[in-house]
């Protein structure tokens, strides 16, 4: 079954997702983690740009152990999990938590016996979800049937965000939209794709705006629920 799928993100009203860019500076900046927190997920699910940010160690060293590609979990009682989406195996952790909810590695086939040895020496625990490209179907599909995940919280960065929105698995969208603007080129944005995906359009036939919330300070919460094209079979 699949988990019902929530994108948080918290934009500048041009819809750039860097803060530290943003000016006004500080604009709405503390109200992510307070959102995050009152959507009572179950999980959350960020990309490798962004995943790679919380990572302590480096890539892992080479071995002449063979490991067998299947799903590998540390624990399966967690109140949240963080998922990171890293399909070649490319972020090395050091660690096996974030802000205390375990990291769950999302892989493909084609990564190295080295990184899944590292892995399994940081306490990391990881699932495969396709051959050499991630197919975020089976991965929340998986996510639900061995962790229970019921409420996904999909938390960027943009090219994942995107992702999701094209594959037809997201059912609501929060956006915190601060009063600041970045104004220059660079930055991600709230959706992105690769140059691969660039022309991919999302399956979305209405987006219905469920509730407006002001949180104080000109900032807002948009909440709006998301109805995609059937899944094909």
């Amino acid at each position: 079954m699949k988990p019902y799928v929530i994108c948080l993100m918290h934009a500048s009203l041009d819809g750039r997702t860097h803060p530290s860019r943003w000016r006004p500076k500080g604009a709405g900046t503390d109200w992510f983690e307070k959102i995050h927190d009152e959507l009572g997920g179950d999980a959350w699910v960020i990309g490798r740009v962004t995943g790679s940010e919380f990572a302590r160690g480096k890539p892992y060293p080479d071995t002449s152990e063979k490991l067998p590609r299947e799903n590998w979990f540390v624990r399966r009682d967690a109140k949240s999990y963080g998922v990171v989406l890293d399909a070649r195996g490319k972020i090395g952790w050091g660690r096996s938590d974030i802000g205390g909810d375990p990291v769950v590695v999302v892989l493909t086939e084609s990564v190295p016996d080295s990184h899944l040895a590292g892995l399994r020496d940081d306490g990391v625990s990881y699932m495969f979800a396709g051959k050499s490209e991630i197919d975020l179907a089976l991965t929340v599909e998986i996510l639900n049937r061995e962790l229970g995940v019921k409420r996904l919280l999909v938390e960027g960065g943009g090219v994942a965000n995107g992702a999701f929105l094209r594959a037809g698995l997201i059912d609501e969208f929060n956006l915190i939209l601060s009063p600041a603007i970045d104004g220059a080129r660079g930055a991600p944005f709230v959706f992105d794709s690769n140059e691969a995906d660039g022309d991919k359009r999302a399956p979305l036939t209405a987006l219905t705006l469920e509730s407006t919330r002001q949180l104080g300070g000109g900032v807002l919460l948009l909440r709006y629920l998301i109805q995609n094209e059937p899944a094909r079979q």
